[in-house]
């Protein structure tokens, strides 16, 4: 396993157990993140914030994992988002989303660089 796949275990573990000091000791401070909602996110900061929000309005998040890659200094995983929104999702630059009870499963691949 290279350091790349490592660090995408790490920080996927992180944030479905919301520990927010793991998941900003695996970003940079001038880490990129760029996001299908809310665009490109500069620096450790505001990625920690996105993923903690997201965890904050589904305290059971999951992550069902269909595929991981690793070429180089690059990893991928494919998979599933799950859980259910039991609390207030912040929306950076909109009104709060209240709690709807209802669940959710998104498909979704992530990439990392390290």
């Amino acid at each position: 396993m290279g350091q790349a796949r490592e660090v995408m275990d790490r920080l996927t573990e992180a944030a479905m157990k919301g520990d927010f000091d793991t998941l900003a000791s695996l970003h940079a401070d001038d880490a990129v993140s760029v996001t299908p909602d809310q665009g490109e996110l500069v620096g450790r900061q505001q990625a920690v914030d996105y993923l903690m929000g997201f965890r904050d309005a589904f305290p059971d998040l999951a992550w069902e994992s269909l595929h991981s890659h690793e070429s180089g200094d690059t990893a991928i995983d494919e998979g599933y988002v799950i859980g259910t929104h039991t609390q207030t999702l912040q929306v950076p630059g909109q009104e709060p989303l209240p709690a709807t009870g209802k669940s959710i499963r998104i498909r979704s691949a992530d990439a990392i660089t390290v």
